[in-house]
């Protein structure tokens, strides 16, 4: 775990500390974070998360277009969605434009290591070591 990188990004401070705090919880120290997707975008091209956990609705680059753009230049990079308020064409569209899962907020601590351990098993399973 000490190799995984992670991007969270949300416009709200708070959320984006409760969410380093529950990630910090589970032994993840490389932790990047963005307030919004133009944000995201530039901190993708210079640390190359693992992980994204992505807020949808934010200032200046939502998080639908920074997960397209994310996902053209860094197709490995696996982007979580989360809202707390979109519904199913949030959905239907974050997963048409290639994201890893979608929950919703308030994010819990079992719910984010059960997305972490997803992750990790899957990179076992291909013998990709982070």
């Amino acid at each position: 775990m000490d190799k995984l990188r992670i991007l969270v990004c949300d416009d709200s401070e708070t959320v984006r500390n409760e969410t380093i705090r529950l990630l910090q919880l589970l032994g993840i120290r490389n932790i990047v974070e963005a307030k919004d997707g133009e944000e995201a975008i530039l901190l993708c091209h210079e640390t190359k998360p693992h992980l994204v956990f992505m807020d949808i609705i934010m200032p200046k680059k939502d998080g639908i277009a920074a997960l397209k753009e994310i996902h053209q230049h860094y197709p490995d990079i696996r982007v979580v969605m989360a809202s707390s308020t979109s519904g199913l064409a949030h959905l239907k569209k974050s997963k048409r434009l290639g994201a890893y899962t979608f929950i919703q907020k308030p994010l819990g601590e079992l719910e984010v290591k059960n997305i972490i351990q997803k992750y990790l098993d899957e990179q076992t399973n291909t013998h990709t070591k982070v």
